[in-house]
């Protein structure tokens, strides 16, 4: 798996339909966990694809939310696009906003890590150390259990990406904690500069 467009053509492209640090945020920080389970589950030749997957997956949500995994293919394909990579951005609103189903191992990690992420940031921000450095699997599960907490983050949508790739929650949950790990300084450094 491979794609023309380069990291920083995905980013401006990003950039180009989000405006919202959130947004971008969000992108960056799956972005990087792409790439840190690309590099953990053998596909470090595919760590780039996987990246700019992850950075590009929520390219429509911002401008035309109604039409979210509706729109991005033809946003992406405008920028010249493999439909691999079409197909890998849609996956990850299989069932909620796209009927592309997850197919490769990328494609199930992005569904099941894209909401994950955005759970574990939250509780991140809620710690007094503002990190996910210091997190530990119990207290994420405490907070996977609130459905008040975090309530945009859906929990079936979760499970389900666990189940998909055939992974207990606690695996799940322990990965991600630490792919984000593994991005925050970065991401903290780029959000700055955006």
């Amino acid at each position: 798996m491979e794609t023309k467009l380069t990291r920083e053509n995905a980013l401006e492209l990003l950039k180009k339909h989000n405006k919202d640090k959130f947004h971008l945020l969000h992108g960056l920080t799956v972005e990087g966990t792409m790439r840190w389970y690309a590099r953990e589950l053998g596909y470090k030749e595919e760590e780039d694809f996987w990246g700019i997957v992850g950075l590009l997956h929520d390219i429509d949500f911002e401008e035309y939310p109604q039409e979210h995994c509706v729109k991005a293919p033809e946003l992406l394909r405008e920028e010249g696009a493999e439909e691999e990579l079409i197909h890998a951005v849609c996956s990850h609103g299989y069932g909620i906003c796209s009927q592309v189903k997850p197919e490769h191992e990328m494609e199930k990690v992005l569904f099941a890590a894209d909401e994950l992420t955005g759970l574990i940031g939250a509780a991140a921000r809620m710690r007094p150390s503002k990190s996910v450095m210091d997190m530990e699997v119990s207290s994420l599960k405490k907070k996977f259990k609130d459905k008040r907490f975090a309530a945009g983050c859906s929990r079936d949508v979760i499970r389900t990406g666990a189940e998909q790739l055939g992974w207990e929650l606690d695996k799940l949950f322990s990965m991600t904690i630490e792919a984000m790990r593994s991005c925050e300084e970065t991401v903290a450094k780029e959000i700055e500069a955006c």
